[in-house]
């Protein structure tokens, strides 16, 4: 039986991503986010639980994207897999830290107001893929019928996420 290891996780990015290279020059980005959860307790009152998690991009393509797109307090849904970290420091005493590999990384759409005008807001849906086999047309007009999309729902008041 194959094992299945995937994880799916929508929160706010929490500060800044890290871009490095290792020494062989491969590039790779860590993007800490924070996740939600409210849930009722025993008396009924709505209680806010946050799990933060590390999240590693790996490729050059990924890892610029995230780095353009990533910054502090946006929206953001992770497709990945989880990691584990494993060493012993320099007492033996071993140590472990797991985090998720991004496969797929989606940001949440930016509303800017535009010069002058109150009402209007600019969309800037944002996908990045460790694949990368998504051409920029099919990407771009991707992209366009989200937006369209999200730009309907919220003319007749519905929830976009």
């Amino acid at each position: 039986m194959n094992a299945m290891n995937q994880v799916i996780l929508e929160g706010n990015v929490v500060r800044m991503p890290a871009v490095k290279d290792t020494p062989r020059g491969t590039r790779f980005c860590t993007l800490p986010i924070a996740v939600n959860r409210i849930y009722k307790d025993k008396e009924g009152h709505d209680v806010n639980e946050v799990g933060y998690y590390d999240v590693e991009a790996w490729g050059e393509k990924l890892a610029n994207i995230i780095e353009k797109c990533g910054f502090k307090g946006r929206g953001v849904r992770v497709v990945g897999r989880l990691k584990q970290n494993r060493w012993k420091t320099t007492d033996g005493k071993t140590m472990s830290k797991i985090l998720v590999v991004a496969e797929h990384v989606d940001f949440r759409p930016v509303f800017r107001k535009k010069d002058g005008e109150s009402d209007a807001a600019d969309l800037e849906p944002v996908t990045a893929s460790s694949d990368g086999d998504m051409d920029e047309s099919s990407e771009i007009s991707n992209l366009e019928e989200a937006a369209a999309g999200i730009r309907a729902e919220q003319e007749v008041g519905e929830t976009v996420f």
